[in-house]
């Protein structure tokens, strides 16, 4: 194993050393927390299926693949499918925005009104996505070092909280493209063909396992459907997915760089579940499905091509860890604390912008903040699929109907996406009691109820005021300058 530590140590090495090229770039918010908004067609793409593209769809993927076959790769392509639709129809709107959260297009779409409650949401969410990745990393490198979990978190964790907090967006920009190339060499180029070969191949494949390993549909039309509910929707609207849109160079950029990124997404989710089906011929009674991957990887590959695929997986698990960092410390920051901040300022009878401070030092204070936080829950929290879904259900349940509903519905008031936010957050919470985390009921009746709380409410008020509707279609056609907006007043 002496060549594969080589292996993985310069692999972190690097990580740490782009962590501080990247904060000799970061002299400014939008270069910390967006890189520029600079990103060609080709960083963008690779950055993008970067994060999409996390331990859930590696090592969860392959999973899914040795136990329900080819049909275990719909939860990866459900995520890639989202990706395209928001590539393809809402991106472009959304780069022209110029913000930094969703809570902020919230603000615009809605007159300052969307509060601090969107924004509570969703660092929920990202927060959530955050320790989901970070506890990935005890079973990598469990297989590398062969050291407990809570070291195994500490370590990965603290890696990535490091190289975030020197350079922000720009560090992870670089790390992710880095851990792209890694990633598509690792699985697609090297572990891919190996586990066929080792497998016999494709006939041999066919001859030991049931048909129904090979049916497109096999893992069950309901759970696909769910898989849409929670992936392809929560790409359309989650904060770590929206803060890489923020970084494309111009709205062409973002359409067409996420429309190749979706694309290989749906290649990668093929992949993942051919691996994890040829996982199954050679180990037919693995105690669990996850340890899919790393048992293949540990036994079938040689030297040094170990290392680089294990490489690989920490690459997946790092760039969504890292990502979702980020946009936890943004939303803490900028849709939370701020508003707060403002609202104590004004109760004291003072200007909330009465006060310079260092924007990219306070944001490089809250990804450390939420990096520690993030590595404590990680080592309290076992059960990884049922954290990943709380934070989905919370997202789409919560947020989507009132963000795809500013995006397409011009009667949609700001009474009406809080009651959105506040009704399907609410409803899902009570559900997932009553029927179970991992139940399928809590995100189809809270979509509905959010839903109808949003048409309801919204057709029971006033309009939104029509120049606020002006403002937004200015940021809209990209023909109004970047400016934050500003908090909300206190008694909103």
């Amino acid at each position: 194993m002496a060549v594969d530590y080589i292996v993985i140590v310069v692999y972190l090495a690097g990580m740490l050393a782009m962590g501080w090229w990247g904060m000799r770039r970061a002299k400014s918010k939008s270069e910390f927390l967006v890189a520029g908004r600079r990103l060609g067609p080709a960083m963008y793409s690779g950055t993008m299926a970067a994060i999409v593209l996390g331990g859930a769809s590696t090592i969860g993927g392959v999973g899914l693949g040795y136990q329900y076959g080819l049909s275990g790769a719909w939860m990866v392509i459900t995520i890639g499918l989202g990706l395209l639709a928001l590539s393809v129809f809402f991106s472009a709107r959304i780069a022209r925005l110029k913000v930094y959260t969703v809570s902020e297009m919230l603000d615009l779409r809605y007159g300052g009104k969307a509060g601090v409650i969107s924004g509570v949401v969703m660092w929920a969410y990202t927060l959530m996505l955050a320790v989901t990745s970070t506890i990935a990393y005890a079973t990598i490198f469990d297989v590398l070092f062969d050291v407990n979990r809570t070291l195994a978190i500490v370590l990965g964790g603290s890696i990535v909280v490091a190289y975030s907090t020197l350079g922000g967006m720009w560090s992870i920009t670089l790390t992710d493209m880095v851990q792209f190339v890694v990633k598509t060499i690792g699985v697609l180029l090297l572990l891919l063909p190996i586990a066929v070969v080792k497998a016999g191949g494709f006939s041999e494949m066919k001859a030991e396992l049931p048909t129904s390993y090979f049916d497109p549909l096999g893992v069950g039309g309901e759970t696909i459907f769910t898989y849409v509910l929670i992936y392809t929707f929560g790409m359309l609207i989650g904060q770590d997915i929206w803060q890489r849109v923020f970084t494309a160079r111009n709205d062409r950029t973002a359409k067409w760089g996420g429309t190749v990124a979706g694309t290989y997404c749906l290649a990668y989710a093929v992949a993942g579940a051919i691996i994890g089906t040829a996982a199954k011929v050679l180990y037919p009674e693995l105690g669990s499905p996850d340890d899919a991957f790393a048992t293949i990887v540990k036994d079938e590959l040689p030297v040094g091509v170990r290392g680089l695929v294990l490489a690989a997986a920490l690459a997946a698990v790092m760039s969504t860890s890292s990502g979702a960092l980020i946009a936890c410390a943004t939303v803490a920051n900028n849709d939370i604390w701020s508003r707060l901040r403002g609202v104590v300022k004004r109760s004291e009878g003072l200007s909330p912008e009465g006060e310079a401070h260092d924007e990219v030092k306070s944001n490089r204070a809250f990804i450390l903040l939420m990096g520690v936080a993030v590595i404590c829950a990680a080592i309290a929290v076992n059960d990884v699929v049922e954290a990943l879904t709380v934070a989905y259900n919370l997202l789409v349940g919560g947020l989507l109907i009132p963000i795809l509903g500013g995006l397409l519905w011009k009667r949609g008031t700001a009474q009406g996406a809080l009651a959105a936010v506040a009704v399907g957050g609410l409803a899902v919470i009570g559900l997932m009691a009553g029927y179970g985390v991992l139940a399928n009921e809590p995100v189809y009746y809270g979509l509905l109820a959010s839903l109808a709380a949003y048409v309801a409410v919204s057709l029971a008020t006033k309009p939104t005021d029509e120049a606020v509707l002006a403002a937004w279609r200015e940021r809209l056609a990209g023909r109004a300058p970047e400016t934050a907006p500003r908090p909300a007043p206190a008694h909103q």
